[in-house]
């Protein structure tokens, strides 16, 4: 969080004062009274003033480029793909991506380690770009690559070594990916022949417009009655479908199959690689645990 005496302090009507406080997890306008006193909220007057108008308009601008900054990370780490490091040491300097980047477990053929600062090619005594980083032994490395990866958790070995590892640093991720929820796909699988998963089917909910918010507010996209989530894999699109539903907005509905689809195709369970099935996985869990709870299930 920004703290306090860095707070960029604006004079409003009245001898109030107005500030953006930017959090690890939302931002805020904070108010201060014309004796320097804080303010548990702004004032409703304060909020009809031309400066809170401005202020709210840039806190509202900050606050979408945060979620594109975490969209954009959250789409290399789905998709898999190298990220130049260039474009990192150029990000760098934006607050906003920073957030986002610092303490990523990053990764090239030789070096992995958690990053913490980025060099320009034109600031680098190597004269090119240049990623510092914490490697996991605990040691300060340079990587000055081409590319780097940011690997799903489900790719990195010893996960539950490297949180702890992590915790032992005082490492706190902005963009969760350490502690983002890996599911492992059963080895041997019970039927590995099979094109989908039932173990999420037969939840109710009272409207379906509820199934598909829930889906949306995650982050899922709504496609035909499924909602779905898109991962890269193995130089292909792999789209995890879960049935929610496809009758109108406030029927009742209940969900259904989850699979996994590429070029059109429902894949065999043991074709899945172990990315799209965590993420299709989390999914439909967490669809499914906003269903309507039934009296039976709750005494159980």
């Amino acid at each position: 969080m920004t703290p306090e005496n860095d707070l960029q302090w604006l004079t409003a009507e009245n001898g109030y004062q107005l500030a953006i406080e930017v959090g690890p997890t939302s931002s805020q306008i904070k108010a201060r009274n014309a004796k320097g006193k804080d303010l548990k909220s702004v004032p409703a007057a304060v909020k009809k003033t031309e400066t809170y108008a401005q202020l709210d308009a840039l806190l509202g601008w900050l606050v979408g480029h945060e979620k594109q900054c975490a969209d954009q990370v959250e789409a290399w780490l789905l998709r898999s793909l190298p990220v130049p490091t260039t474009v990192i040491a150029e990000v760098w300097p934006d607050e906003a991506w920073r957030r986002q980047l610092v303490d990523l477990v990053v990764a090239t053929d030789d070096t992995a380690g958690f990053l913490r600062d980025a060099v320009r090619a034109e600031d680098s005594p190597t004269g090119r770009p240049q990623l510092g980083v914490v490697d996991l032994d605990g040691e300060s490395a340079t990587i000055d690559a081409e590319v780097i990866t940011i690997p799903h958790p489900a790719l990195l070995e010893d996960l539950d070594d490297l949180r702890e590892f992590a915790a032992e640093l005082g490492i706190e991720q902005s963009f969760n990916q350490l502690h983002r929820e890996v599911f492992r796909k059963p080895d041997p699988l019970p039927n590995p022949t099979s094109t989908g998963l039932n173990d999420w089917a037969d939840a109710r909910f009272e409207q379906l417009r509820f199934a598909a918010g829930r889906a949306s507010s995650a982050g899922f996209a709504i496609k035909g009655g499924y909602a779905v989530a898109r991962v890269h894999e193995n130089d292909r699109l792999v789209e995890a479908s879960y049935w929610i539903g496809a009758e109108a907005p406030d029927w009742e509905t209940w969900t259904g199959e989850l699979s996994w689809i590429a070029d059109g195709t429902a894949l065999p369970l043991s074709d899945v690689g172990p990315v799209a099935w965590s993420e299709g996985v989390r999914m439909a869990r967490h669809i499914h645990a906003g269903r309507t709870i039934e009296k039976s299930e709750e005494d159980q």
